[in-house]
Order: C-alpha cells, then sequence, then structure tokens
C-alpha cells in the first residue's frame, strides 16, 4: 500500500504541471491498477502536502497563489445546511419533540444555567447537554464574528489559498464554520481543532457539512497538553485561532504563547472574546501583555530567530514606542442575524406557565466581540507614525483640555450613547492611559466621517474640544460644526 501511495503522488507530481489531474488515468500508471476511487482518496489525503485543489469533477489542479480576497458586507443568517445538520443531530440525541416537553425543558434549563455560570464568572462544564445548549445558542453569532475579524487580514492580503488553520478551544464549531464559509471554494484548508468536551462530538457533525478542500482533524486533549509548535511542524500555522476560550484556560498567556510558537513568521494569531466588559477586558490586557516579547524559535526558523510579537488590529498603535494603559474596553457590534429555526423552535415550545421565560429568551442572533490579531512580521494593519508637531497625543490630552485641537485616532466602537443621545464613540491613537470618546453634538458634511468610518478606521480630527468627564472619568472630544473629521485611507 505504501508503494501504490508513493506511485500515486509521483504521478500527481509530474502531473501538476501538465494537466488537470484525474483519478481515472492516474490507476493506468500505478501498478495493480487501483480503482480510481482508491486513487482519488489518496489524492485527497495528499492534497495539503501536494497543494492541491478538488475540483466539482473529481480532478485535481494546483492551488491558485493569488490571496483570498476580502467578502465584505453583512452575514445575514447561519446558513441551512448547517441548520439542518445540528437540528439532525438534536434529533439523535433527544428524539424528533427535542425542543419539547423534558428534553426542551432539559436543555432550556442547561442554556439558563451556562448563561448564569458566565455572568457571575465561573467555569462551565462542557458535557453533552452543555454542547447541544450552547450550540443552540452560540453557534449562530460566532459563525458570524469570526467572518468580520477575518476581513482585516484579506483586505491587506494575507489570507493564503492555501491555509494551516490551528483552532484552540474549537468548540461546537462557531468560528470553523464561519471560516470555511469565508473562505472561496478554491482554497484548500488544512484545518486542526484542539477541543477536548463533549463539543467536539458537535463539532465533527457540522464539519462534514463543509467543503471537499477542507481537511479537518480534531485533536481531543487539553490544550495544556498538546505541544501547538511540534503540531505545527516546520510549515507552522497561518492561522491561529483562540475563539472565546482564553478567558477559561488556567494561563491564558501561556496558551497564548504557546500559540504564537505555532506560527509561521507571516502568520497571525487571532484571539476572540464575547464583548462583556470583563472578558474584553481581559482580552485587551493579554494582547498588551504579549506585545513586545518575543517568540523563540518561530515555526520554519532557526532557533536562534527570535521575532517580536505585534499587535496587528484592531487596535492601533500610531505613536512610535507609545502602547495605551487605559481600560481597553473596544468591542465591535454588527447587525443581527436572522432567526434560526432551531432557536425559535425551542424559544417558542417554552410552557405557558413557565414565569420566568421571556419570549425570545432562547433567541441570541446578536453580533457583537471583542479581538485582537497577532503577528510576528512587525506589520500592522494600520502603518501610521505620527509626528507631535501635527498632531496632538492622546497621551497628552490633560494640558489640552477647554481647548481645540487636532489629532488622529481609531474608532473603536459603534456608537454606545442610549437612543436619542448625541452618538458617541470610543477613539484611541494607542498612546493613551485614560479612556476617549468622540461626542457628535452637531452633525455636519464636515465631519460626517465619523459617523460612517468603521470599526478600527483611523480618522483625523481637526478643531475638536477636549473636555474631561468626571462622570466618567474618562476624557470627551466634542465633534461640533466647528470640527472636520475625515478618513483616512
Amino acid at each position: 500500500m505504501t508503494d501504490q501511495r508513493e506511485a500515486i503522488r509521483s504521478n500527481a507530481k509530474y502531473l501538476r504541471n501538465v494537466r488537470p489531474i484525474d483519478p481515472e488515468e492516474i490507476c493506468d500508471y500505478v501498478e495493480g491498477n487501483p480503482h480510481p476511487a482508491v486513487v482519488r482518496q489518496h489524492l485527497r489525503e495528499e492534497a495539503v502536502s501536494l497543494g492541491l485543489l478538488e475540483r466539482e469533477d473529481g480532478t485535481f489542479v494546483p492551488v491558485d497563489d493569488e490571496p483570498v480576497s476580502p467578502r465584505r458586507g453583512p452575514v445575514e443568517r447561519f446558513p441551512a445546511r448547517y441548520e439542518e445538520r445540528l437540528e439532525d443531530l438534536l434529533v439523535d440525541r433527544y428524539g424528533v419533540d427535542w425542543h419539547r416537553d423534558a428534553t426542551g425543558q432539559l436543555l432550556r434549563s442547561t442554556i439558563r444555567r451556562f448563561k448564569s455560570r458566565y455572568l457571575e464568572g465561573r467555569p462551565v462544564e462542557y458535557d453533552d447537554d452543555v454542547a447541544a445548549g450552547y450550540a443552540i445558542y452560540h453557534l449562530p453569532g460566532y459563525y458570524a464574528a469570526i467572518q468580520y475579524a477575518l476581513d482585516d487580514l484579506a483586505e491587506r492580503s494575507l489570507l493564503d489559498r492555501e491555509l494551516r488553520v490551528l483552532d484552540i478551544g474549537a468548540g461546537v464549531g462557531g468560528p470553523a464554520l464561519g471560516l470555511c464559509d469565508y473562505l472561496p471554494d478554491d482554497v484548500v484548508v488544512d484545518y486542526h481543532a484542539i477541543e477536548p468536551s463533549a463539543a467536539a462530538d458537535v463539532l465533527e457533525g457540522l464539519l462534514a457539512e463543509t467543503g471537499r478542500n477542507v481537511h479537518a482533524t480534531i485533536h481531543r486533549d487539553p490544550v495544556e497538553d498538546v505541544d501547538l509548535g511540534a503540531l505545527g511542524g516546520d510549515d507552522g500555522f497561518d492561522l491561529v485561532l483562540a475563539c472565546n476560550v482564553l478567558s477559561e484556560v488556567a494561563d491564558p498567556e501561556a496558551v497564548a504563547r504557546s500559540a504564537l510558537s505555532a506560527l509561521t513568521p507571516d502568520g497571525t494569531f487571532l484571539a476572540m472574546a464575547p464583548a462583556d466588559k470583563n472578558t474584553s477586558v481581559e482580552l485587551r490586557a493579554l494582547e498588551r501583555e504579549l506585545e513586545g516579547t518575543t517568540v523563540p524559535g518561530a515555526a520554519g526558523e532557526s532557533e536562534d530567530s527570535d521575532r517580536e510579537v505585534t499587535v496587528y488590529g484592531p487596535t492601533v498603535r500610531l505613536w512610535p514606542g507609545a502602547t495605551p494603559t487605559d481600560r481597553g474596553w473596544s468591542f465591535d457590534v454588527r447587525p443581527d442575524l436572522a432567526v434560526p429555526s432551531f432557536q425559535r423552535r425551542l424559544d417558542e415550545a417554552t410552557p405557558a406557565d413557565d414565569d420566568d421565560h421571556a419570549p425570545g429568551e432562547f433567541v441570541n442572533v446578536d453580533v457583537q466581540f471583542s479581538y485582537s490579531q497577532l503577528r510576528l512580521d512587525g506589520r500592522r494593519r494600520v502603518e501610521i507614525a505620527l509626528e507631535t508637531s501635527d498632531w496632538a497625543k492622546l497621551a497628552e490630552t490633560e494640558r489640552h483640555v477647554t481647548n481645540r485641537i487636532d489629532l488622529a485616532a481609531a474608532k473603536l466602537s459603534r456608537s454606545l450613547s442610549d437612543a436619542g443621545a448625541n452618538p458617541l464613540f470610543k477613539i484611541s491613537d494607542g498612546s493613551e492611559d485614560v479612556d476617549h470618546y468622540a461626542v457628535l453634538t452637531r452633525e455636519s458634511a464636515l465631519n460626517r466621517a465619523l459617523l460612517e468610518a468603521d470599526y478600527g478606521e483611523v480618522l483625523t480630527f481637526e478643531g475638536v474640544l477636549a473636555l474631561w468627564n468626571d462622570d466618567e472619568e474618562a476624557y470627551n472630544l466634542v465633534v461640533d460644526e466647528e470640527t472636520v473629521v475625515d478618513r483616512i485611507g
């Protein structure tokens, strides 16, 4: 069998530069004339190492060198094929009426319990019921969130069509499915998940619905027991994900350092967290702890080639040598998803005598998330170095209070104000030690860019009024009819 596999591999390596590789053709060149289905299976298993893409007609071709383009536009819904697969898994486990009677009540109480434990900062143990409840409640939002974060990389041509991915704490698969759907069909993905809990069974079932060029492996050991650098091998991983997991491990910094050691020299470590204050601030604190530290012997390099950890985005470092020390609560908000059928069914089947239930309790279509992208090649999403003579530095706002100043800063929130109040946005230039907010008191054509700019986008403010807000212990930068706001391309 080894000789046969090597013969198939040799033929594929020759033909890949000549014409599409057809399993029915290769079987004639291999001793023993293996069945085309056997050849096709061998080619699938070797596709990653050979850089081969399987086409719909069953032939294989080399992967294109062009990087992945950004998708942009909102994620509108959780795809029907995943909805159906999850409902099939629920039916297999709980029966056709999984959302009703005793099983429905079990799932509803499970969701209530893990939501409560999360809000109390207590760990969640993932048995089969928690995994099912977690999939029902969280899978769609995490599916959407990862795609918006990937746009930051794709817009700078940092996602190749041959992609090795490590997903730490993959859970039931929201980020994995979102990644696979974000990438076009002509990308070969070598996907490795680390998930020791019962969630791995749900993940395995859902991954079966991804494309033919997603080659998935699930490692069912705790991340602390896995040598991530060794798992990455000499090639390393192009993308390491740690989504909604770092707040649940005993030593997040150690896990993150291990993840960084598994990166290729030009790879990205993408960490995500829910938008709530505690986990969001913890993620930003970890980002700052790791920034500027070194990773010895990054994947694919010699042991003496230490590389420095750089924050790629979405937070910025506009002043050379400066880093922020404010509380760092920053999160993005995107349009709600359509309500998935499994959430609607579970919610509507709640008994009428359940006094704790309010309609929509088990519907979760919000897309709100914090994220951090770290790299080892020094690249940043926004490559700007400001000059003191031209712009005020947010670290020095105290001396500008009650004055109008010019500054440049990234918009790091959607509007945080209540309905009917003046729009309020968190801003940062990467130097501040106290929170800064831009408040739009009078909209005009000259300052409308503040409303229109995307999360993470850098803006210039000319003639903004600096004030101190005692109640919030933060600086308010008032944008009025005298202020000009421009977007930096």
